[in-house]
């Protein structure tokens, strides 16, 4: 009896223990935050490298995590610009040539548009629950520090993947991105914490690559709707092109 009652006190103590949760499911919890079941964003990125700063204005959608379409509204030199992602597969459509660029396995470590994100994190952020195994550093009243590393199947960049979540309301502080050679790459941080169409989201994403820290990708969420109608079918080559 003395050992029971000295367990039901720790678990009235520590209800909310990381060890009461699968991390994998915490981190896919994470990853899909801006999501949801469908979702319509309009959003705002800003590239900055040490010789030039440029800013787009785009739209995007997406259905579950294998479906995602984004469109550039502004600046009017690069309307049109778009990328589509269906399960594991990325297209680009270019709109002055009228062409549709498929993304090959050999490009996926690619900028998109650009920035200072990869056309492999369109294609594995949705993943990487399923494709690293998870291991909890640190924990605090406050946060959680939880260390990724890949599966040996897994076909992926990073050697590993350090996520700094808070608790309460669940949202990524911080995100370290290391190579194989367990060298720090990039960072992302998050802020602009805010309740949006019945969700708790960072608002603005910083992507810091660590060797050029003159450099950032910045991406501040302007517009966001959550569960909207959207069918499988309005993922198709034809929309990419901004066609019905």
């Amino acid at each position: 009896m003395p050992i029971l009652r000295c367990f039901l006190l720790f678990l009235l103590l520590y209800p909310a223990t990381v060890s009461a949760f699968d991390l994998a499911e915490l981190i896919r919890k994470v990853e899909q935050q801006y999501n949801g079941d469908s979702s319509e964003i309009e959003l705002e990125m800003t590239i900055k490298t040490g010789h030039w700063e440029r800013q787009l204005k785009m739209e995007s959608w997406s259905l579950g995590r294998e479906r995602f379409l984004v469109r550039i509204l502004a600046p009017a030199k690069e309307k049109g610009v778009a990328t589509l992602k269906v399960d594991r597969e990325v297209w680009n459509y270019l709109p002055k040539v009228d062409r549709v660029i498929r993304i090959p396995p050999s490009m996926m470590g690619g900028a998109w548009m650009g920035s200072h994100i990869t056309n492999d994190d369109l294609v594995k952020a949705n993943h990487i629950d399923e494709d690293y195994d998870f291991t909890l550093l640190e924990e605090d009243e406050r946060r959680w520090v939880i260390e990724g590393i890949p599966k040996p199947e897994a076909a992926v960049i990073w050697g590993k993947i350090i996520y700094r979540l808070q608790k309460e309301p669940l949202v990524p502080i911080e995100v370290e991105y290391f190579d194989e050679e367990d060298v720090l790459v990039r960072r992302i941080v998050f802020d602009d914490v805010q309740a949006v169409s019945g969700r708790t989201i960072p608002l603005r994403m910083q992507v810091l690559p660590v060797e050029k820290p003159e450099e950032k990708t910045i991406m501040h969420y302007r517009k966001v709707k959550f569960d909207i109608d959207l069918q499988e079918e309005y993922f198709s080559l034809g929309r990419l092109k901004g066609r019905r």
